[in-house]
């Protein structure tokens, strides 16, 4: 192996690197030992010398390195498909009917600025940082001998790769790929755009949460807010649900939802309607003095994207998650469930939970927990990387 480049750490910097955080800010660098191209392969040392481990360099990133192996190692086609074949082995174990799913999830799967979805026979690949990017033909090559796939797309319009120096890139980038494909969770059909739908295309991450909450249906009237294609309502109405009303801001997600409704047999109780879930539930709960709101509903599912792009944006996203929490119980029935998540880094599941409770007190409501919910096996948890755990979520009934 060619000598690399190293990357002397300050003192005491090198204990979050040894417990297997892999991001190496560029305040705990000490010095470079010897110059070092943006995407390079380095090696990372203590200020006594010890090897902590390699990865990737870039100067203009705020993280100097990312951490690939605490040992030397070579990286090549065979390194990715090693760590893949790992990856997708955790995949097999803990979804093993799954034909969707994430295959690679960056930090958690040790491939930091990598994420690798599989839609089928279709694979969405994204590279966040500059050395995942530049070595991307390594990383296709690894995945045609891997999976075969029909197609392989990049949808490379995350907002950290400008932190890289990256530009956006959209587009098949091996085999064929036109219109969009239909995707199988659970046993139901989700018509998918790839190309240009919500992040690589579906909320993969929830997999397993759908026939959490739908389990929680049976015979309800269910209200699904921002419904994306469906996911939560039509597993419900397969559930067993008497009636399942739907409510996203998109126009088209809306129409992908019905579509799907009806290609999973679910259009007789199912209703579609594209709006603005504040506004919507805002009319719903308006009432004149001395009038009472009537709860129409036995389960409230509020699945909203993130409200928090970083720190500075919290305290507004916590006033967002109350106002939808606090219209939403003066819609749900006595003994009714309520479904919420958050799949913001940034509101941990205390803080998010204090804020569901703080709307249930202003709604003089009282609430009884009865599931916990996480993101899917296929987004693994580290626990000594934060960033890997983001989704968090909770059942409550409505006691009173």
């Amino acid at each position: 192996m060619q000598a690399l480049p190293t990357v002397l750490l300050r003192p005491s910097e090198a204990d979050r690197i040894l417990a297997g955080h892999p991001w190496i800010y560029h305040g705990s660098v000490l010095r470079l030992t010897q110059p070092a191209a943006d995407g390079d392969l380095v090696q990372v040392k203590d200020h006594r010398q010890r090897l902590l481990g390699v990865g990737f360099y870039n100067s203009k990133s705020k993280i100097n390195v990312r951490v690939l192996s605490p040992e030397r190692v070579e990286v090549n086609q065979s390194f990715f498909e090693e760590r893949i074949r790992a990856a997708l082995a955790i995949r097999q174990k803990h979804l093993p009917n799954a034909t969707s799913f994430r295959v690679v999830n960056a930090e958690s799967d040790f491939l930091s600025g990598l994420i690798v979805d599989k839609y089928e026979d279709v694979l969405v690949v994204q590279t966040s940082s500059l050395g995942m990017d530049q070595r991307k033909q390594m990383i296709l090559s690894a995945l045609q001998a891997l999976f075969s796939p029909r197609a392989i797309l990049e949808r490379n319009e995350l907002s950290s790769r400008k932190f890289e120096g990256l530009p956006d890139a959209n587009g098949v980038i091996s085999g064929e790929l036109t219109g969009p494909v239909t995707v199988n969770l659970n046993g139901l059909k989700f018509e998918t755009d790839l190309l240009g739908g919500h992040k690589t295309g579906l909320y993969l991450d929830q997999q397993l949460n759908y026939q959490l909450v739908a389990s929680l249906a049976m015979g309800a009237h269910v209200l699904d807010c921002f419904c994306f294609l469906g996911g939560f309502g039509l597993h419900a109405a397969r559930a067993g649900a008497a009636q399942v009303h739907f409510l996203d801001q998109s126009g088209d997600a809306i129409a992908a939802a019905t579509r799907n409704a009806a290609a999973n047999g679910l259009a007789d109780k199912c209703s579609f309607e594209a709006a603005n879930v504040f506004d919507w539930l805002k009319a719903q709960t308006a009432v004149k003095p001395h009038e009472k709101v009537i709860p129409r509903w036995d389960v409230i599912i509020l699945d909203p994207p993130s409200f928090t792009r970083n720190r500075a944006s919290v305290p507004d996203a916590l006033r967002g998650y109350k106002e939808i929490h606090l219209r939403a119980l003066k819609l749900l029935k006595p003994g009714g469930t309520l479904a919420t998540f958050c799949c913001s880094h940034h509101v941990d599941a205390n803080l998010f939970q204090d804020t569901v409770l703080s709307a249930a007190f202003d709604a003089r409501k009282l609430l009884r927990r009865v599931t916990t919910y996480s993101q899917s096996p296929d987004h693994p948890i580290i626990p000594m990387i934060p960033e890997t755990e983001y989704l968090k979520g909770f059942a409550y009934e409505l006691v009173r």
